[in-house]
């Protein structure tokens, strides 16, 4: 399931959620953990590849 990583504009805490696609669809930006506050914007995410060939 992919992490996504959001930043709360209130308190400025960031903090990371992990839901399936579906979920994240439906409810894109979740409450701050800290605050409550709906006021949160996703942040761009690193990601891993992992393939079966060796480069």
């Amino acid at each position: 399931m992919p992490t996504y990583e959001y930043r709360c504009g209130k308190c400025g805490r960031r903090f990371e959620k992990i839901m399936t696609f579906s979920e994240h669809e439906r409810k894109p930006r979740p409450p701050c953990p800290k605050c409550s506050s709906r006021k949160v914007e996703q942040l761009a995410s690193a990601f891993q590849a992992v393939t079966g060939k060796k480069t």
